[in-house]
């Protein structure tokens, strides 16, 4: 189920060492996953086939896989001499693979209980990843970016007593409403980005933040002017080895008063950062061209030497254009590594309505974000995103250094090769996502699932049918 079977070990999900034996009980971990991915799909996704007869069905069918699994582990204890731990493929079974589902009953986080209504989404495999806060745990690879971007900020920018001009928030919690997610931010009502498909909501109007901007408008109501929020956040995507619905954010803010963006210019006290023309490819109908490009100016040069501090000198960058609903304009910094162009952040100047609706309308500013496990894995050639979840000594030993910013190389940590599982199905006719899918995969088969691709599809008059390899 990968290009190496070093996750089951790597994510601490078993204790089966990689030694005589050990290759066996991986391959009836797959069977025990195809089995279950089965017979969940079809109890899962296709509730309206669960009236009485089929349930009467499927609860045989799971005693029958039940009573498999137990045989297995049986013989595989009987052969070793020994009992083995509780094995991945042994989980709950379809009713409790997800947190989603029809209104009633509740959504337990982080000690706080959310009403369940048509937009609970959320899979008990996400919400076992909430407080794991990764970037907070120390030697851990992403809270080494992490030290290492606050590092630089608070020597490079320091306030008028001393003291760190930018202020570091990383334990915000990751529950917030779909205001703060997305009206806050100026995203349209109608805007993709809002789709259930892409988001995990635990209600109408509460949802594990899908980016760290989600903070923007109560840090700045507060009266902060520069700030870094780091945190974890929670996007439905699709399964492979760049792409986990748990990753991290850290993201910067910078305002500017009139007298900060243009002290020490020649005749700057004649020059405003305001005024009322027509929105252009290059500003804001409420900035002044001076302004924008001073403001464009010092979050660039900002961003240059945060990069040059993490990869080091001598690195190509090139700004491209693109667009975000909160700012403009907007651009994406690549660089070049290795030979090989890479997106690292996303950044621009801060939409003025934004700025204004936090109360800080006699301000302008930038606005920056990039994703942690982008850097980490660039940085120390870790190939693969689900390893950042790892309980493997093994992993996080190599991470253990005395200095943040010493250079690390991720090594392997097995030579097993890949395990394969094909499924196919006919789609449901309504009320389904491609998202849907991967989260029932990585719920039952938690991290050994590397990735999942579409290997044929066939269409009839009345229906869909998919082949996927596992």
């Amino acid at each position: 189920m990968g290009s190496s079977v070093c996750v089951e070990e790597a994510m601490g999900e078993t204790d089966v060492s990689r030694t005589m034996g050990g290759w066996e009980e991986t391959q009836r971990m797959g069977l025990l996953f195809r089995v279950k991915l089965d017979l969940c799909f079809a109890c899962v996704l296709f509730p309206e086939s669960v009236k009485e007869g089929s349930t009467m069905v499927c609860s045989a069918l799971r005693r029958v896989a039940h009573m498999h699994v137990y045989l297995v582990r049986k013989a595989s204890s009987v052969s070793k001499g020994h009992h083995h731990h509780q094995a991945l493929g042994l989980r709950p079974p379809a009713s409790e693979f997800a947190a989603q589902g029809a209104p009633g009953g509740a959504v337990e986080v982080l000690g706080k209980s959310y009403p369940r209504d048509d937009y609970s989404n959320l899979s008990r495999k996400v919400l076992s990843r909430v407080g794991r806060n990764l970037h907070n745990q120390q030697h851990h690879p992403l809270w080494l970016i992490k030290e290492r971007v606050k590092e630089h900020f608070y020597k490079q920018y320091v306030g008028r007593f001393g003291t760190p001009l930018f202020s570091v928030y990383d334990d915000l919690s990751p529950v917030v409403t779909t205001w703060q997610n997305f009206d806050s931010l100026l995203i349209p009502a109608d805007h993709p980005s809002r789709k259930k498909g892409d988001n995990y909501y635990l209600n109408g109007t509460h949802m594990l933040r899908a980016h760290t901007s989600a903070h923007q408008y109560d840090l700045l109501h507060a009266g902060l002017d520069a700030f870094l929020v780091v945190g974890d956040v929670y996007r439905r995507d699709q399964v492979d080895s760049q792409h986990y619905p748990v990753f991290h954010q850290l993201e910067g803010v910078r305002l500017f008063s009139k007298h900060e963006l243009f002290a020490g210019m020649k005749d700057g006290e004649s020059l405003q950062l305001f005024e009322q023309s027509s929105r252009s490819a290059y500003k804001q109908e409420t900035h002044t061209m001076e302004a924008t490009k001073l403001v464009e100016f010092d979050l660039k040069q900002t961003l240059t030497r945060l990069v040059t501090h993490i990869f080091g000198d001598g690195l190509d960058i090139r700004w491209v254009d693109c667009y975000f609903p909160f700012t403009h304009p907007s651009f994406e910094m690549e660089i070049n590594f290795h030979g090989e162009w890479l997106e690292v952040l996303g950044c621009g100047v801060m939409e003025q309505q934004l700025v204004n609706s936090a109360g800080a309308q006699d301000q302008i500013g930038w606005a920056f974000g990039l994703g942690l496990e982008r850097i980490a894995m660039v940085l120390y050639d870790i190939p693969d995103i689900r390893l950042f979840w790892s309980e493997d000594e093994r992993f996080l030993k190599q991470f253990c250094v005395s200095d943040i910013n010493q250079n690390v190389k991720f090594q392997p940590l097995s030579k097993y090769p890949a395990l394969i599982n094909d499924i196919s199905f006919w789609l449901p006719s309504e009320n389904y996502t491609e998202n849907d899918f991967y989260d029932l995969v990585r719920t039952i088969g938690g991290d050994l699932v590397e990735k999942v691709d579409l290997i044929d599809k066939f269409e009839h008059p009345k229906s869909t049918s998919v082949f996927r390899r596992v």
